[in-house]
């Protein structure tokens, strides 16, 4: 019996010393999670991380970490940072700087990811991506297709010719070489033959391929043989003709989108879309460029808040687009605005055909007055006037973004061994899709930098 009370008094100290605590870098307390997956929010929650990687989240009743610094987000809303899954880079070397002073805008809006869609100055993109991963830059992640593949005469400066299949294949090796993430075409000078020669190549590869498709070609013609994706509405509307063989055989280019509309065939278009959603493709409809260009000839854009942050050179770009379209106002706003309204009209018989969307801006030099951050939050502006919930917005940017890459694993949910890109809301997104400009504060690569 002597024994008793020592092994007791043992057992009792034992039951009632501290826990030792977990040890993380940082640890948001207090927040409202936004999930867009689940349409949903959570309150009270904390979220610990691990250099650039969320290690565990939890209630804020039992939270059994400690972190040397602390994010009191209190009252605000928490959720993955931002993709803008369409910009561009671009303007010749003298835009270097201009070009890279436009990082910091994203992320002052929220926007953590971005996927460059082609340019003329793809060696300070890759600089900059790889300055960005080994944080030695502060910016969006970047994932890029390098030069754009386009035919013998190219719309844009830094394209690669391609006008036969030898041409194709070394393309390719071009752009391996350069260390791309997928593959863009443009339909500046592009055939249809050298077209869906570059999608095979792209199949060969295992590399992503979408951009813009040559008018001489047919979409699902090009879906079959492997395309993964389109940019812009231009190329899905003309599939969803009763005219489409005849009116792509005549030709004409842009010149047969009055046709088109008028041959526009809903259940043509539910069953185009079906096929899409089967095959996993993806749409970025840059609705909110579209929309602003409609106008481009009437608005005066000199007092946009945005204007004096981008750089002289930048601006001069603008200038281009500002002359065409009071050149040809009456006839290509009148277009644009018919256009843009049976796009809009697409948007929720597509999303709700399964299809991915893909939310993007088109931002950078040449397109005028879209500003980078901004703009892709008026894309997702655009998406739920079309239509869908806030919700369903939102995934178009910072899930189905992922997805794209192949890369839902680590982006696009508030939980264990997801990317610690993440940003601080006042407001709920959810309630009201504008409120997602409300940002606080931006977290990128588990460290707050906004």
């Amino acid at each position: 019996m002597k024994f008793l009370v020592p092994i007791f008094l043992f057992f009792a100290f034992a039951c009632s010393a501290p826990k030792s605590l977990e040890k993380c870098d940082l640890i948001i307390t207090n927040a409202t999670i936004v999930d867009a997956k689940k349409d949903q929010i959570r309150g009270s929650k904390w979220v610990a991380i691990s250099e650039d990687v969320i290690v565990a989240t939890g209630d804020m009743d039992a939270m059994p970490w400690e972190a040397a610094k602390q994010i009191d987000a209190e009252g605000q809303y928490l959720m993955p940072g931002l993709w803008d899954n369409h910009v561009h880079f671009r303007g010749g070397d003298s835009l270097i700087e201009e070009n890279k002073a436009l990082l910091s805008h994203f992320l002052s809006h929220g926007v953590t990811t971005i996927r460059d869609a082609g340019g003329d100055i793809t060696t300070a993109v890759k600089s900059w991506q790889k300055k960005i991963a080994e944080g030695n830059l502060q910016g969006p992640t970047i994932f890029t297709s390098g030069p754009k593949l386009d035919g013998e005469r190219p719309a844009w400066a830094g394209s690669i010719k391609v006008t036969n299949e030898q041409e194709v294949v070394l393309a390719f090796d071009s752009l391996e070489s350069i260390g791309i993430n997928y593959v863009k075409t443009y339909d500046g000078s592009l055939k249809a033959e050298q077209y869906y020669q570059i999608i095979k190549e792209a199949e060969k590869r295992g590399l992503k391929v979408t951009g813009h498709m040559p008018l001489t070609a047919l979409l699902m013609k090009a879906v079959e043989l492997g395309l993964d994706g389109t940019e812009h509405m231009y190329y899905l509307f003309k599939a969803c003709s009763v005219k489409e063989d005849s009116l792509t055989a005549v030709g004409g280019g842009y010149g047969m989108m009055g046709d088109l509309l008028a041959t526009y065939d809903e259940q043509l278009a539910d069953s185009v879309f079906e096929v899409l959603a089967e095959k996993e493709f993806y749409v970025t409809p840059t609705l909110y460029i579209g929309k602003l260009l409609s106008t481009l000839a009437i608005d005066d854009h000199r007092e946009d808040s945005m204007l004096q942050y981008m750089g002289p050179g930048v601006q001069n770009t603008y200038e281009g687009r500002v002359r065409t379209a009071k050149r040809n106002a009456s006839s290509l706003s009148r277009n644009r605005n018919a256009l843009g309204e049976k796009f809009r009209e697409m948007m929720l018989p597509l999303y709700n055909s399964g299809t991915t969307i893909l939310a993007g801006s088109d931002c950078g030099p040449y397109n005028s007055f879209v500003y980078p951050g901004r703009s892709l939050q008026g894309e997702l502006f655009e998406l739920v006037a079309a239509g869908l919930t806030p919700a369903q917005a939102l995934a178009c940017s910072y899930i189905n973004g992922p997805r794209f890459m192949g890369l839902s694993e680590k982006y696009g949910e508030l939980s264990t061994g997801r990317r610690a890109d993440l940003i601080l809301l006042s407001r709920n997104p959810l309630e009201d899709i504008s409120n997602v400009a409300s940002v606080k504060k931006v977290i990128k690569d588990g460290k707050e930098i906004l």
